[in-house]
């Protein structure tokens, strides 16, 4: 059994409500009655099962050595600290004292943290897909222990036969695979041959193609225009709704190239989505943020969780809907999105100052009997509106919103959402909309410090590599867009953190090489190529803030760490894992995007930029090679593969601005301007250049300078300038906003 509380070295322990530890099973003193193997864990996820009574190894050799010790399976569990129903499996399984009993006389049982371990998770993870036709969190996965080969996979199971109408239980599932183990392994063992036969064989890339051309962007945008895009809801049809990010910012850019209907029909589609996710219950109206997805066709009532890199993807396409609009509602959504970002999910370093992001918030909350239910933290009754904005304020807030006394939810509670546009809500209420739209900016500061005082959900607080390049890029891009010092600083600040803190010492002199996650003061975990390719482009869009070289020098190192630890030298494009890493089953090769963008996809962009920055051949064929590798399958599929859509986007279409900086204009600092050239900035920052990249040019910089878009290219009569080129070729130089204006065209 799991070894007893006061005889482990317990160096963290995940407490529960009110302090308390995270489990049901506690002696008189309120001390936890079982430790596992998890005790000296950083990893939010893990902690919270180091209670349970199940004896939970962490992923790595000395589990399998004591399963082949034993002679016995290895049960991997895989899952994430804001999964909800990880936390429905572990309370009804994990925490049953019979049912643990099981695990640990029949197997030896690994957990693993999904997000601190991508590349466990992406191989176990093709063995369920595979096995059951589906994937998901909880994930469980039946291990031979001498090769660590599947034989058996699923996700969530109840406990009992019978249990949410399943004919079969896990207890059920355990004792008959545990029989299967010892009375026919020759077949477990020949089974699980095949499988990993299988998933070797999925794991390879298609031979390389042909570089994909302009006509790949149009054929994804067609499949999502034809077919895919839901045109009454937005976003892609069925449920549940994932926010469907990378898509709309393709249908963007096809919107303002092509006039006529294809291109209205594209914009109408893209603006639908977003207007449509700003407007349900996706959309957090009293602490800003989105939640993960959204259970229905409508974004009415949403999966709670909230996560960095969701809400980092959104910010992006919001910001490039406002420049393409100039409606202020996007500009708003983005901005509520990113003060979440910074509040709820702001880490703050030793000192006490801003730096990175934390991962995510969960979607269950105490309620005021102590039980956790999804939702309840997010949710509200007419009651409790009243109670809080008064009778008659709360009544426009519930019209507005949807909130009845029947609920649109659980328990008779409600999500806030806009059933309706609010012109409509306005004219029922006999109001105009200014006054309704009042109301409501009066009401969500209220409802957001009454939220506050519930038990809030809980902050998965580790930091990720990958997830921190997401964030950084949604800070500085909305930086440059709104001008906004303080978002810049904010993204600085957790890139800083980054290049620091998760920096590892063993590249070389000429590279730089991460750790993927941060918590409790210590870096763990390889970093895997997410993590290099998103942090290399949140390099690069922090640099063309204000031309800060220390940034340019640092996505050049992480890319050189990339083509030399994750390149695939043969058939082009990138590993998962680098050369040298923990040998799974399968070395993958991200092939499509996913809930967060293809690391092959990004880096591809990186590449690019980097070319077109630096002159750089060896960035160019890179990427060349890359889209190569994947042109198969964004032929067939550029759905699957949207991202690198983009990519091919910025190549087809790039655009390079060379912003000279005159001597003098404040201090000469870093991206500062006179005031002629803040003028042309503002033509800059609001006008839609999603394929294009920034250098600055500074009154002291040379010819000799790495930049070779800079070479040449100073301040016509002592005035700030831009210089727009493409293809090589440049426009006159642009000194006004009307030249400027001119040359974008």
């Amino acid at each position: 059994m799991t070894t007893p509380a006061n005889a482990a070295k317990t160096t963290t322990t995940k407490a529960g409500p009110r302090g308390r530890p995270r489990t049901r099973h506690l002696r008189d003193d309120g001390s936890p009655r079982y430790t596992n193997h998890l005790s000296g864990q950083t990893s939010p996820y893990l902690l919270q099962h180091v209670h349970n009574p199940v004896e939970w190894w962490p992923w790595g050799d000395d589990a399998f050595a004591e399963a082949r010790r034993r002679d016995v399976p290895v049960f991997l569990s895989v899952g994430y600290a804001t999964c909800h129903w990880c936390h429905v499996m572990e309370e009804e399984s994990f925490e049953d004292e019979d049912i643990a009993a099981t695990m640990n006389a029949l197997y030896v049982c690994v957990k693993v943290d999904r997000e601190e371990r991508p590349d466990v998770d992406a191989t176990y993870m093709t063995a369920v897909q595979a096995l059951t036709g589906r994937g998901g969190w909880p994930m469980s996965v039946w291990l031979t222990p001498d090769t660590r080969r599947p034989f058996f996979a699923g996700t969530y199971f109840p406990p009992r036969d019978g249990d949410r109408g399943a004919r079969t239980g896990f207890q059920t599932v355990l004792v008959r695979l545990a029989e299967a183990w010892r009375e026919r392994r020759d077949e477990v063992v020949s089974s699980a041959g095949q499988i990993a036969s299988e998933l070797a064989s999925l794991s390879r890339a298609p031979r390389p193609a042909d570089v994909p051309g302009a006509d790949a962007v149009t054929d994804a945008v067609a499949r999502f225009v034809d077919g895919r895009f839901d045109a009454t809801w937005g976003g892609l049809r069925g449920a549940p709704k994932f926010p469907s990010t990378t898509p709309v910012r393709l249908l963007l850019r096809h919107a303002a190239r092509n006039e006529g209907p294809h291109g209205a029909r594209s914009r109408h589609l893209a603006l639908t989505t977003l207007d449509r996710m700003i407007d349900g219950g996706l959309f957090d109206h009293a602490g800003g943020g989105f939640h993960r997805y959204s259970v229905d066709e409508r974004w009415q009532v949403p999966h709670f969780e909230k996560m960095l890199y969701d809400n980092a993807l959104l910010v992006p396409a919001l910001v490039e809907a406002w420049q393409l609009t100039a409606e202020p509602r996007y500009e708003r959504a983005a901005r509520a999105t990113l003060d979440f970002m910074a509040t709820t999910l702001g880490h703050v370093d030793e000192h006490g100052r801003a730096s990175a992001f934390l991962s995510a918030t969960d979607a269950d909350s105490a309620t005021p009997d102590g039980h956790r239910e999804e939702g309840w933290f997010f949710t509200w009754t007419p009651a409790e509106l009243q109670d809080e904005l008064g009778e008659a304020d709360a009544a426009v807030v519930a019209a507005v919103f949807d909130v009845t006394p029947m609920g649109n939810f659980e328990h008779g509670r409600s999500v806030l959402w806009k059933k309706e546009p609010t012109a409509v809500v306005a004219r029922r209420l006999g109001r105009t909309v200014d006054e309704v739209e009042a109301v409501i900016d009066r009401a969500r500061p209220l409802l957001a410090r009454a939220r506050s005082e519930r038990p809030a959900p809980l902050v998965d607080d580790k930091v990720l590599a990958s997830w921190n390049g997401l964030a950084i890029s949604a800070f500085a891009r909305a930086a440059f867009a709104f001008d906004d010092a303080a978002l810049a600083a904010r993204a600085r600040a957790a890139l800083d953190f980054v290049l620091t803190r998760l920096r590892r010492d063993d590249d070389g002199g000429d590279g730089l090489s991460l750790w993927r996650s941060f918590r409790a003061g210590q870096a763990r975990n390889d970093g895997v190529l997410d993590d290099h390719a998103f942090v290399c482009r949140a390099c690069l869009d922090v640099f063309e803030l204000d031309g800060d070289r220390r940034f340019l020098r640092a996505a050049r190192a992480l890319a050189r760490t990339i083509a030399r630890h994750f390149a695939d030298d043969e058939a082009g494009g990138f590993f998962a894992t680098a050369k040298g890493a923990e040998a799974l089953l399968s070395r993958e090769k991200p092939d499509r995007d996913g809930a967060e963008p293809s690391g092959n996809a990004v880096h591809a962009e990186n590449l690019v930029r980097l070319a077109l920055l630096l002159d750089d051949a060896d960035a160019r064929a890179a990427a060349g090679r890359t889209f190569r590798a994947f042109g198969q399958i964004l032929q067939a599929h550029p759905h699957a593969l949207a991202e690198l859509a983009l990519a091919l986007d910025l190549d087809e279409h790039g655009k390079e601005l060379v912003i000279a900086r005159p001597a003098g204009a404040d201090g000469g600092q870093a991206g500062a301007v006179d005031d002629d050239g803040r003028q042309l900035l503002s033509v800059l920052r609001r006008r839609f250049l999603p394929a294009r990249v920034i250098v600055w040019r500074g009154p002291d910089d040379d010819d000799d300078d790495e930049l070779s878009l800079a070479r040449g290219r100073g301040c016509v009569d002592g005035k700030a300038t831009v210089y727009v080129c493409e293809q090589g070729a440049c426009r006159l130089p642009a000194t006004t906003s009307r030249a400027l204006l001119a040359a974008l065209d």
